[in-house]
């Protein structure tokens, strides 16, 4: 019998596996797909480096930061001299400097209001324990959309300070969630104020991409990272468990589901969870979104005198960013990455490939001019489809659910234990709370064994 058994590795599952293997502990990590880094994924797709998942680091992230301290990693800023663009509720384009949008005094007056009150209660919370704020039952009851709707009858006010969080962070409509997750979005990143600061919480990049974390994370467990073993099964009882792939079966002390919640109930476990562990993970879900990886000869939107970032909750891309990859001999052209979410993505996805690409490029004209009509090099993330995912960035409670079932998202049952970026604090669903879930499992491992 080996001492832990992390399913999954990801950045969590991988964190906790080298914590304990650190302690002298026997541990072994089971992984699905055929490479490490779960959501964070980096792939040379037609020449070019893109990041397919997760990939920027924002100064509040200091689990991170020191992680890639760790592991000797480098970082360099995203690119962001120049004019932003916004497209309004009129559709007029508008060019902006800072991070106020450039819309009528009344709407930025009530944007402000409403991002000070949403600042004021993520105050009040501690996002390890979002059921415990004040305002809980009543905040989790009502979607943000309704939330919105009371705080201003400014549509573009409510539609902007909506974009922050459903579209951009969630992925998912405003109305298909709490206005408690929303604080806890919020709470999460330190305030609401980083989040409508994308020179904050898009600081930088690492150099390389961001799945270098996971790659030598896994490096410093030699033989102890098994790929393509997807479990099957795992039989528990009080003195450990067995977890069973197509490969073999494991008997280890305790194990670590280091998955989203998502894919907890698609093993079978013998006995079967309790039932408020299985319901729960019915309530949470992944949103949609496609990211978008457009390639072009040259950043040509720098000699316009444009940063490369954009915004509108009006358009089919909602934002977009210069997304190129650190400076390399001989590299001249640029990326911009672009996101579609929600229901927008429900809609392009009903469109054969070629009417999509078409509708995207026309969007990002929008925002740019004519030519972004005119890449060399066209890429979607597939997360939607991915098995392993299946979604993106990453799930979150339905409505009312986050009182009714928090408590119970870090609780073991038996000798398993669970953890993910999903059920983090701070830096929930970022790079930054798979760490703290990683350090905090295997410090709690540590402890029982």
């Amino acid at each position: 019998m080996i001492d832990v058994v992390v399913v999954g590795a990801g950045v969590t599952g991988l964190i906790t596996a080298l914590r304990l293997h650190e302690a002298g502990r026997e541990v072994l990590v089971l992984e699905a797909r055929d490479r490490v880094g779960g959501r964070l994924h980096t792939e040379t797709v037609d020449g070019v480096r893109l990041e397919i998942g997760g990939q920027w680091v924002s100064p509040d992230q200091t689990a991170l930061l020191d992680v890639i301290d760790e592991l000797g990693l480098e970082t360099y800023p995203r690119h962001r001299d120049g004019d932003s663009v916004y497209i309004g509720r009129d559709g007029i384009r508008r060019t902006f400097r800072g991070e106020a949008f450039p819309v009528p005094d009344a709407t930025a007056t009530e944007m402000q209001r409403i991002i000070k009150e949403l600042d004021a209660l993520a105050a009040q919370m501690d996002p390890l324990v979002p059921w415990e704020h004040p305002d809980a039952e009543r905040l989790d009851r009502m979607s943000f959309a309704a939330w919105l709707a009371e705080q201003t009858d400014d549509v573009e006010a409510r539609d902007n300070v909506g974009l922050y969080v459903g579209p951009a962070m969630l992925t998912k409509p405003a109305h298909a969630f709490s206005a408690l997750s929303a604080v806890l979005m919020a709470a999460s990143a330190g305030g609401f104020s980083h989040l409508v600061d994308a020179d904050f919480i898009l600081d930088r990049r690492v150099v390389g991409g961001l799945q270098e974390v996971p790659v030598r994370l896994a490096a410093r467990l030699p033989g102890l990272v098994r790929l393509g073993e997807p479990v099957t099964r795992v039989d528990w009882d009080s003195d450990g468990a067995t977890v069973h792939t197509g490969q073999g079966s494991y008997r280890a002390r305790r194990v670590v589901m280091a998955v989203p919640p998502t894919l907890v109930n698609r093993v079978r476990y013998a006995p079967a969870l309790p039932a408020v562990q299985a319901q729960m993970r019915q309530h949470q879900s992944f949103g949609l979104v496609l990211k978008l990886h457009i390639t072009y000869e040259t950043p040509f939107w720098r000699e316009a005198g444009l940063s490369g970032t954009a915004f509108s909750p009006y358009a089919l891309v909602h934002e977009a960013y210069d997304n190129s990859n650190e400076d390399v001999a001989g590299e001249t052209r640029g990326i911009l990455v672009g996101f579609i979410s929600d229901e927008k993505a429900d809609g392009v996805l009903t469109l054969d490939a070629e009417t999509r690409r078409a509708r995207i490029l026309e969007s990002l004209a929008g925002y740019y001019g004519e030519q972004a009509l005119h890449p060399v090099a066209y890429y979607e993330s597939p997360w939607m489809s991915d098995e392993w995912t299946a979604g993106a960035f990453g799930t979150s409670f339905d409505i009312g659910s986050l009182t009714r079932y928090g408590r119970h998202l870090r609780a073991d049952v038996g000798p398993l234990a669970f953890a993910s970026s999903d059920v983090a604090g701070l830096g929930f669903q970022h790079v930054d709370g798979a760490i703290r879930m990683g350090e905090a499992t295997a410090a709690r491992l540590l402890a029982s064994l």
